[in-house]
């Protein structure tokens, strides 16, 4: 059995923005900048852990009391930057997706109607005295939704098979690029996408991640991360997989008109996610 301290858990994907010091007003910018100093930063699966051990007490901690004061940090170009984990609003954004995601009967084992009631209410109230809001991270389980890679390219790829053993350094896939070309990208794709299908998800949701990005700094930095899926995949499966690649494919096919080539790039991102999802209800 792996060490507790080695299960990370959910089965999740990550879509991060981190932000240079100068975004933030003081005094936030102040913490951040004496934050990105601290040697101790946790790591995300810190951030899963803490989540986690809020659904052990009875009854359960549906989303934390107090907001998150950590925050994931990178620097780029001597430039230091950070991504909130805001857990508490994240929190309560996904109490709203969790009935379609588990079974009534489920849902209502771990996480009381009575609970996410008062969850409910509290978010409504912050909300009311913070309309602006918005999450640094987006989560995604068992997938990395399509609409993601159209953010990054093949090249911008970082893989990371890890050190296999036990306990050891996990597989690290991720991509990481500068926003001004993330929102250049979404710009592209979605004339492409409008001018060639009918309107559907795919084109929903590159809208909502453009809107999402238009909230952040220019010189922000955004991160598409497999996270916890690199757990699902096996080690040839993740050297293999350029879905960042598949997908541009598929836009520039569908600008050229190439119709079975942008088939063909759709149908290899298809069977990739398919067997990914189909382990979501395996036993």
């Amino acid at each position: 059995m792996p060490k507790v301290s080695s299960v990370i858990v959910p089965y999740a994907s990550y879509l991060r923005v981190y932000e240079p010091l100068a975004a933030f007003p003081e005094p936030e910018r102040g913490h951040w900048a004496r934050y990105a100093r601290r040697p101790d930063r946790p790591s995300y699966q810190d951030e899963l852990r803490r989540s986690l051990a809020d659904l052990l007490p009875t009854p359960p901690v549906a989303v934390p009391v107090h907001e998150s004061a950590d925050a994931f940090v990178i620097e780029a170009g001597g430039v230091v930057c950070v991504c909130p984990w805001r857990t508490r609003l994240r929190g309560w954004q996904a109490l709203d997706g969790l009935g379609e995601e588990l079974p009534v009967s489920v849902l209502d084992a771990v996480l009381p109607p009575l609970v996410r009631h008062q969850a409910a209410q509290d978010y409504e109230r912050w909300l009311a005295r913070n309309p602006d809001a918005r999450p640094w991270i987006r989560t995604a389980t068992w997938q990395v939704p399509l609409n993601w890679f159209v953010l990054v390219t093949d090249e911008e790829r970082e893989y990371d098979k890890g050190s296999g053993a036990d306990g050891g350094a996990a597989p690290v896939l991720r991509y990481r690029t500068p926003m001004v070309q993330a929102r250049r990208r979404v710009a592209r794709g979605l004339r492409t996408l409008r001018d060639t299908l009918d309107e559907g998800p795919l084109i929903d949701g590159l809208l909502d991640v453009g809107r999402w990005l238009e909230e952040f700094h220019p010189r922000s930095l955004v991160e598409l991360d497999y996270g916890g899926l690199v757990h699902v995949l096996s080690a040839v499966d993740l050297a293999g997989d350029h879905s960042a690649a598949d997908v541009a494919a598929g836009i520039e096919a569908l600008r050229d008109g190439d119709g079975e080539a942008a088939g063909e790039a759709y149908g290899r991102l298809v069977e990739r996610w398919r067997a990914v999802r189909d382990r979501r209800s395996a036993n």
